[in-house]
């Protein structure tokens, strides 16, 4: 067979050329996923250049071919575009639209906010962008243009810094009142709640004063949803007391099995042999159950209401009974005959001991445990 490099030399193994440099770097933002603008994450990727920003910032500035003048407090004057106000707000595109104007001008007005602040704002309808400073200086002023003027992206980046830190005990109250009039929902109830929490220390500011002197309305539900806090408080901690009071009965029961069934160190069933390296209990309330179970079988006076601690151990062992589901296993002195005792108990107190053992299996229920420690329902 002939060579077949020789009679098509083309087909020969060249290296790849290397492509030219670029004249000049693109200046191209690109980002991968997770790319911030307006504040608010875009899907994908973003390939708009910093130039066409530049650019339409220098617009702004250089009012090239501008055909709109706004009016601003103390006579200042901004000079802008109809065609990039219209399409950044519908509601200056419907005052642009009954502006009246001479020659190639419309003029429209903007006042109640400071020149400086009006100027943000419009340079933000151009670019979406602005310095820093500029945004700290002006938050409040920039969150009323864009409620007002309908910029939603703007409006989301002004509530987003007023949470993030901006928030005072001397201001809360005016960002408070803000966020109501530019129904920004989160904002007003992270303020509520700040407000709440530093009653003491906000309701001495300044800005509390002026409240409760223009709108008494608004102080007047402040200090219903303050009494309501306090009341709400107190419940909670009720129930984490009753809660606690719940538990400790349960492991009271617990315990309780466990010393008349296996004995516990030094206390136990008559049939019980104790050795001196026995391990330490693991029930919590054993050692406080041991000294009232001591004293119960020392004590002379022993029917109940005789003795505080007797009668103690009397209603022990009958919420013992209670939860007990075999008590013809159980090795608890007086089960069953608490168990028998149960059936000739008026209405009343029946309904009493039956709310009380469902509060006590749903509180050890939350926590993670069975509803019935296998402790209650068999013996060795």
């Amino acid at each position: 067979m002939e060579n077949t490099s020789e009679e098509f030399p083309l087909v020969a193994k060249k290296a790849a050329p290397v492509p030219p440099p670029l004249r000049c770097p693109p200046t191209t933002s690109y980002h991968q996923k997770g790319l911030l603008i307006n504040a608010s994450t875009l899907r994908g990727y973003s390939c708009v250049r910093t130039a066409t920003r530049d650019l339409w910032d220098q617009l702004f500035e250089e009012g090239y071919r501008a055909d709109v003048k706004i009016s601003t407090d103390n006579g200042g004057s901004i000079y802008a575009h109809a065609s990039v106000l219209g399409m950044a707000s519908q509601v200056m595109k419907g005052m642009l639209k009954q502006a009246k104007g001479r020659g190639r001008h419309r003029s429209i007005s903007i006042h109640g906010v400071p020149h400086d602040a009006v100027r943000v704002f419009i340079r933000l309808l151009y670019s979406s962008c602005c310095e820093k400073e500029e945004m700290e200086d002006y938050v409040l002023h920039l969150l009323v243009l864009s409620h007002v003027f309908v910029v939603p992206s703007l409006k989301q980046i002004c509530i987003q810094q007023l949470e993030n830190g901006f928030l005072t005990s001397e201001n809360v109250v005016d960002i408070f009142q803000l966020a109501l009039l530019c129904d920004a929902p989160r904002l007003s109830h992270i303020c509520h709640r700040m407000i709440l929490k530093n009653f003491q220390e906000i309701s001495i500011t300044e800005g509390w004063k002026v409240m409760k002197k223009c709108h008494p309305a608004l102080e007047k539900a402040l200090l219903e949803s303050l009494a309501d806090e306090e009341n709400m408080q107190r419940e909670r901690l009720r129930r984490s007391n009753e809660r606690k009071i719940y538990f400790q009965l349960y492991e009271a029961m617990e315990a309780l099995v466990h010393i008349c069934r296996d004995g516990c160190q030094t206390i136990g069933p008559h049939d019980k042999d104790f050795q001196d390296n026995q391990a330490p209990c693991n029930y919590s309330a054993c050692k406080g159950l041991e000294m009232i179970v001591r004293h119960f079988a020392g004590c002379k006076l022993r029917v109940p209401g005789g003795c505080i601690h007797c009668k103690r151990m009397w209603q022990l062992l009958e919420l013992h009974s209670r939860l007990c589901v075999d008590s013809e296993a159980c090795r608890v002195p007086l089960c069953r005959n608490f168990k028998e005792r149960t059936k000739k108990q008026s209405k009343k107190d029946e309904i009493r001991w039956r709310i009380l053992v469902k509060n006590i299996l749903k509180t050890k229920s939350i926590g993670g445990s069975p509803f019935f420690s296998s402790a209650f329902c068999a013996s060795p």
